[in-house]
């Protein structure tokens, strides 16, 4: 893409966008139907995109896959002007009182864009742990990232479950509620439970397996396999790996925003960051990983930015003259 077929070099944009998962394009919806000029960026990694079918998104009682809900978003965005450009934002600075974000679109060609606002919706990345197949485990059910999500639909299934150095047994925990048969795998070469923390799991009946996890295999059938230290290669039908994560808030950081754990950016309650102007909603800010409390935020978000931007005035026809 050219500069001169780039119009996007040559306008100060309401809001920049940077991520189009549900949090990104809902708030972009929203700001179009306020009439705001506004660019969407995205580089293609939504974890929207691993969820075979979210359950528990309001609005669709036999489910919706990923994939799709982000079409049906995409596809409202531009039933009001609004598109997304693919690409990533490389950098983001302040000049002369502006945003300016260095867009690489797809042929590696950089153009600057220019904002009053910029909206950080990047998301996170999960933490890693050798798995087979990764990408077809997820679609197809056996390995799992969210239990809130998705609990219920794991229901007395055999669990396993990772521990991890913020929230060792939290998750297994979690679990018990949905299934009897869900075993605790420890990732240290030491085991880390506290006494008491053995007592929890041990009276909540989860199992716990102190030989350190190595990695995880899929059988034929596609069900998760755990490899320990000892040798032993227990199946399970469904793998939720909590291995942690780190938001993608690099961004915002080197603008001097106030940052949590994990990278996580720390908001108001109107979503708005440290730094006058720029705003962050849905996983890259504390808080529930959902996808319903990110399009929440991003209503809270835009609206906000609406009120907060001069108002776009739009000519209206006398109500007779309109007759």
């Amino acid at each position: 893409m050219s500069e001169l077929a780039n119009p996007i070099t040559e306008r100060v944009f309401d809001s920049l966008i940077i991520g189009g998962g549900p949090g990104g394009l809902t708030a972009a919806i929203y700001l179009r139907r306020f009439t705001r000029n506004v660019v969407v960026v995205d580089k293609g990694n939504s974890r929207l995109c691993l969820i075979p079918v979210s359950h528990n998104y309001p609005g669709f009682p036999e489910g919706v896959p990923g994939g799709q809900l982000l079409t049906n978003l995409t596809h409202q965005l531009r039933n009001y002007g609004g598109d997304v450009l693919h690409g990533e934002i490389t950098d983001l600075r302040l000049e002369d009182g502006l945003f300016v974000g260095d867009y690489q679109d797809d042929a590696g060609v950089t153009h600057p864009i220019r904002a009053l606002t910029v909206l950080l919706a990047t998301g996170v990345a999960d933490a890693g742990l050798p798995i087979e197949n990764w990408r077809e485990a997820v679609a197809s059910g056996a390995v799992r990232l969210c239990p809130v999500c998705d609990g219920f639909d794991v229901m007395d299934r055999r669990i396993a479950v990772v521990t991890n150095d913020t929230n060792p047994v939290g998750h297994a925990l979690f679990m018990r509620s949905f299934s009897e048969h869900v075993t605790l795998f420890d990732r240290s070469d030491e085991p880390i439970l506290s006494e008491d923390e053995r007592r929890q799991i041990a009276a909540a009946g989860v199992r716990y397996i102190e030989s350190p996890l190595l990695g995880v295999t899929m059988s034929p059938d596609m069900k998760p396999v755990l490899n320990t230290a000892d040798g032993e290669r227990r199946e399970f039908d469904v793998f939720y790996p909590m291995l942690g994560e780190s938001a993608r808030s690099g961004l915002a950081a080197k603008l001097g925003v106030e940052t949590a754990e994990c990278d996580k950016v720390v908001v108001d309650d109107h979503q708005r960051t440290c730094v006058p102007g720029l705003y962050a909603i849905g996983d890259v800010v504390r808080g529930l990983n959902q996808i319903a409390v990110a399009a929440g935020q991003a209503a809270i978000a835009a609206t906000t930015i609406h009120n907060a931007l001069p108002w776009a005035l739009r000519s209206v026809p006398r109500r007779e003259e309109a007759a």
